[in-house]
C-alpha cells in the first residue's frame, strides 16, 4: 500500500507535471520534498500535495480566518480534508466513518500545538526536532488514515486485480 501511495504521489503526479511542462505550462510537481520538512506547518503547507493545499487555502482557510480567525481557519481546513478523505476512503470501504476525518483533525491539533509558546518552547518549529515531531504526527496515526477496512476491502481487493497479490 505505502507503494502505491509513493507511487501515485511521486511518479505519476510528477510525470503528469512534466508532460504539461513540455507543453509550455507552469505546472510544478505538486510534491516538494515532504521528508525534508524541518516542522509539521512545513510538511502540509510547502511540501505535501501542493494542488489541495491551494484549494483549501483559497476556499477554506483565508475566507474563515478573515471571519473568525487563525485556529478555526487551520481546524477548518484539516476538517475538510479528512471529509474528503473519507469520502475516498472510507466511503468505498463501506466503514471507518470519520477515521481520516480524525487523522486529519489530529494533523491541524499538531500545527496548532508546534505554533503554540510550548511548542515553541520545544523547538517544534525548525530543526531536527521540528522535522521528528513531523514524522511522528504524520506516521503515528496513519493507521486512522490507512484503516483496516479501507486495506481489506479496497486495497487488497485491488492489488489481487493488478496480479500483485
Amino acid at each position: 500500500m505505502l507503494g502505491i501511495i509513493l507511487v501515485l504521489h511521486f511518479g505519476a503526479f510528477h510525470i503528469l507535471s512534466l508532460i504539461w511542462q513540455s507543453q509550455g505550462v507552469d505546472a510544478r510537481p505538486i510534491m516538494q520534498a515532504p521528508l525534508s520538512a524541518t516542522s509539521l506547518s512545513d510538511f502540509w503547507g510547502r511540501r505535501w500535495n501542493l494542488g489541495f493545499r491551494q484549494l483549501t487555502h483559497r476556499l477554506i482557510f483565508q475566507p474563515i480566518r478573515a471571519r473568525s480567525g487563525m485556529v478555526s481557519a487551520i481546524l477548518l481546513s484539516f476538517f475538510a480534508s479528512g471529509v474528503i478523505h473519507d469520502l475516498v476512503i472510507s466511503l468505498p470501504a463501506r466503514g471507518g466513518y470519520g477515521l481520516p476525518t480524525g487523522y486529519f483533525v489530529l494533523q491541524g491539533l499538531g500545527v496548532l500545538f508546534e505554533r503554540s509558546s510550548m511548542g515553541k518552547q520545544f523547538g517544534l518549529s525548525s530543526g531536527f526536532r521540528g522535522w521528528l515531531f513531523a514524522v511522528v504526527c504524520v506516521g503515528a496515526p496513519a493507521p486512522l488514515l490507512f484503516h483496516p477496512l479501507f486495506v481489506h476491502r479496497v486495497i487488497l481487493p485491488f492489488l489481487k486485480v493488478i496480479g500483485a497479490r
